[in-house]
């Protein structure tokens, strides 16, 4: 895929990645973009089809799985979610930097493609402080949240695995972490020049928009 260089992030259920992540798209419209997901899990409250995620049924993305439509999927709780290419050409047809959001199934496996992205995880400080978020969202049964808890186990100590990912991001402060991910994504914007299809002017806007809210001491 032609475009500028995605970014992957990654980490459990209540790490905090989509949190930052559509602060970050928020606050630098016209420079990210978020690839959306699909699923076959009904919509929670405030979630909008084609925003949050694709609403769909299981026949349909088993179909779409079968005919090599997606770039990953993986299944949580009997549910299936999954990255269409077609989703990740829409924001590089844009020259935007695509984001996705996938789970640590899906990092395995985007790997094993050409897509060549900047891997980040976002983890939480501590198994009790991730179990509190996510029990003040109110939004799942006791049962599911215990099969949240031990995805997350499982995912917080393969971040620690060398090479998997090209960043880790503890999220104990909300505007650190946020501080710490434009940082890095500074210097992914630094690389899109070398990008095919990414204008000159284009990759000037980008730099001058990172270059604007990093306060790292690199760029100071």
């Amino acid at each position: 895929m032609s475009g500028p260089r995605p970014v992957v992030l990654s980490g459990p259920s209540g790490a905090g990645k989509s949190t930052l992540m559509k602060r970050l798209i928020k606050d630098h419209e016209g420079v990210f973009g978020f690839s959306v997901s699909h699923t076959t899990r009904n919509p929670r409250p405030g979630e909008e089809d084609g925003k949050d995620y694709h609403y769909t049924t299981r026949e349909a993305m088993q179909e779409g799985i079968a005919n090599g439509d997606f770039i990953e999927n993986a299944e949580f709780s009997g549910n299936l979610y999954g990255t269409s290419k077609a989703a990740i050409e829409d924001v590089q047809a844009k020259n935007l930097i695509c984001i996705l959001d996938v789970d640590i199934q899906g990092v395995r496996r985007i790997k094993e493609t050409d897509l060549n992205p900047i891997y980040i995880s976002i983890q939480p400080p501590s198994m009790e402080i991730l179990e509190k978020r996510l029990r003040d969202r109110q939004t799942e049964t006791e049962e599911s949240l215990q099969k949240r808890l031990e995805a997350a186990r499982i995912d917080m100590e393969l971040s620690k695995e060398p090479g998997v990912f090209d960043i880790v991001i503890i999220n104990d402060d909300l505007e650190r972490a946020y501080e710490d991910l434009k940082d890095i994504l500074n210097e992914v914007s630094k690389t899109s020049s070398s990008l095919p299809g990414h204008s000159s002017s284009t990759n000037t806007r980008y730099r001058e928009v990172m270059y604007a809210v990093c306060s790292c001491t690199r760029c100071g």
